[in-house]
């Protein structure tokens, strides 16, 4: 994401303080089969550490520098000496005493601040869309024979990650956490007051269908344990669609909404006993399948609408019903070609979904009777059943449905897909290609509004046993500084711009390195507010000066999310007056996934994504020629 991230987890730092939360910050509620969630293999990975305050507030100095005014910056040095010199001492000792006794101090509470306390909906705020490559069903049984494909697809990956057969990548000399991979399938968020559950049933052998808004649970596995084939997964997916013939309740809106909107709806929906057995069957799938309702899609917005459709799933009229937005994993296939997930942010990043998708066209694309060497041995569904809708509950359903319309139209997105150069491109001019785009990013705001923006990008931390992410600050002195050279108003020659340009990357490069090494700003000065809020203590006032919340309101919430296929994910911004990009750089293009609010009068996403191809073109312009004039007769004299 969300997520934020994200991601989209930024946002949840930045829509809800962590102020207006509970004082007490203690270990995220969880339930859990006996399986271990995390890989036997992995006994090597590093313990999250506590970085020495006065390089982590050297760093945030830097990092606020070009966001302030010279007398804002001024003000910021003394407080930040102040808080060096008392409670963030103080504070720092209580990290490093919480540090020495767990080997990830920044995990548990991560979980439970930046998601299961957030309570805005995960709808567009958390949970992004991550596509698969577009495609062209012939009629119902093309359409159910894919979809059949894809989920013994995903069965065989969870039988990797059970087996432990997910690759250990390494990063440097370390290896790469695998825990992830464990915490997707099986996994549901629980809607409480104040702070959310969430549960793992990594031992599941089943996913929930949803079709017009009804729920049935699919058995995947025969009783021996074995994927059941496709074609046999295919068949029972016919006799859903022929069984429902009309729209029933839409009991999947419910999950759209606020968290506590939700807690308390579900908390009078398991009262009763029928609802009961029916949420925990939805909570305890693999992952759900929503078998969506054929819309038209206009053209030249297909892609607008296929990442709309996964995000919230584009209104309560349409599809929005028939999701189950609690659920890590959430197949979404459409008859008109949209094929995608939705996927609940708080367990995972983005890259293991992505890591799916990849794995399932992998396996499609090579072997056109992929699917086929399962068992037949099948299990008929069960319909999920759930209560008549009473007075109490259609008002839950009426408030929800009205939040998601309103959240939905609130909501703008376009895909760019930008064909003029790739990665190829920017590797041949010895750049690095994410720190190009997010400067590019920077330049694009930069040339709108007339000043810089703080940007997200998110970090993994997967070096560290549990590691989530870290904030990489991608505005920095020198991306201000070529953003102005490139104003039209600038004396600069395309020789200084491309210099400028280069030290910009440079810079970009620098922190994101940090970052990977869990030696950013954010995640730490989080720890240290954590810390006075676990102790009773005040919260200090460094965490209201002006360079900590200019620099952690992320108008460009950004992420890259990689694979050489035709797709991509995106989400929703982080705050009011801000963008959200994801992208996917491929070799000879760049597909970006950018969103704003149309309720915010400052920003105008239409305007914004034609400024971000002239940036590209325009960065690329100043590399060619300042080549060509290192290259002509008279520079070489």
């Amino acid at each position: 994401m969300r997520i934020p991230k994200y991601g989209m987890a930024l946002l949840n730092m930045t829509k809800t303080s962590l102020l207006q939360r509970t004082k007490q910050l203690l270990p995220a509620r969880y339930s859990s089969t006996k399986e271990s969630l995390s890989d036997p293999k992995q006994l090597n990975l590093l313990p999250y550490h506590v970085l020495p305050l006065k390089e982590t507030l050297s760093r945030f100095m830097s990092t606020v520098e070009p966001l302030l005014t010279p007398t804002e910056m001024k003000r910021q040095m003394k407080i930040t000496e102040e808080f060096l010199n008392g409670e963030g001492s103080s504070l720092q000792k209580l990290l490093e005493d919480v540090g020495s006794k767990e080997k990830n101090w920044l995990a548990d509470r991560w979980l439970k601040a930046a998601y299961l306390q957030y309570r805005s909906p995960v709808t567009v705020f958390v949970s992004p869309g991550m596509t698969f490559p577009r495609q062209v069903f012939k009629d119902e049984h093309d359409f159910l024979a894919y979809t059949s494909k894809v989920i013994f697809g995903l069965g065989e990956f969870n039988d990797m990650v059970k087996a432990h057969q997910i690759p250990i990548v390494k990063m440097g000399n370390n290896e790469l956490d695998n825990s992830q991979f464990g915490k997707v399938f099986g996994t549901c968020r629980i809607p409480r007051r104040g702070t959310d559950e969430i549960v793992y049933n990594p031992c599941s052998n089943y996913v929930v269908v949803i079709y017009k808004n009804h729920f049935y649970k699919m058995q995947i596995y025969d009783k021996e344990g074995k994927l059941i084939a496709a074609s046999a997964l295919a068949f029972q997916l016919e006799k859903i669609l022929k069984t429902e013939t009309t729209v029933g309740v839409a009991y999947g809106i419910l999950t759209t909404d606020s968290r506590d909107n939700w807690a308390d709806a579900y908390k009078y929906l398991s009262d009763i006993h029928v609802n009961r057995d029916g949420l925990k069957t939805i909570q305890g799938a693999l992952f759900t399948v929503s078998l969506d309702q054929c819309t038209t899609l206009k053209k030249g917005e297909e892609d607008d609408e296929l990442i709309s459709s996964l995000i919230h799933g584009s209104g309560s009229q349409i599809n929005s019903g028939n999701r189950w937005m609690d659920k890590t994993i959430q197949l979404v296939v459409n008859p008109n070609g949209n094929v995608g997930f939705t996927y609940e942010h708080s367990p995972a990043e983005g890259q293991p979904i992505a890591m799916m998708m990849d794995y399932v066209m992998k396996k499609l694309k090579e072997d056109p009777n992929f699917g086929e060497c399962g068992s037949k041995d099948v299990i008929p569904t069960d319909k999920i059943q759930f209560c008549k809708p009473n007075d109490r509950i259609g008002q839950w359903l009426n408030i929800a449905q009205q939040n998601l319309d309103e959240l939905a139209k609130s909501l703008q997105i376009k895909v760019i897909k930008f064909d003029k150069f790739g990665k190829d491109f920017i590797k041949k001019q010895r750049l690095g290609p994410d720190s190009f785009i997010q400067i590019a990013l920077q330049l694009a705001f930069f040339k709108m509004h007339l000043e810089p923006a703080a940007q997200y990008e998110s970090a993994h931390l997967r070096i560290f046993e549990g590691g989530r992410t870290e904030t990489i600050r991608s505005c920095s002195n020198e991306s201000i500084s070529f953003c102005r050279a490139m104003q039209n108003n600038s004396e600069a020659t395309d020789e200084e711009r491309a210099e400028k340009l280069r030290a910009a990357v440079m810079s970009h490069q620098m922190y994101a390195k940090l970052a990977l090494q869990g030696k950013g700003v954010d995640r730490h000065l989080l720890g240290l507010k954590v810390m006075a809020m676990e102790n009773n203590l005040p919260i200090p006032k460094f965490f209201s000066s002006p360079g900590f919340v200019k620099s952690s309101h992320f108008r460009m919430s950004t992420s890259q999310v990689a694979t050489k296929y035709d797709a991509f994910m995106g989400y929703g911004p982080a705050v009011d007056d801000g963008y959200a990009c994801c992208y996917n750089p491929r070799d000879n293009d760049i597909i970006l996934a950018i969103s704003a609010w149309s309720h915010c009068k400052v920003t105008d996403l239409l305007v914004f994504t034609k400024t971000l191809e002239q940036s590209f073109l325009e960065m690329k312009d100043i590399l060619d020629n300042s080549q060509q004039s290192s290259h002509s007769p008279i520079s070489k004299l």
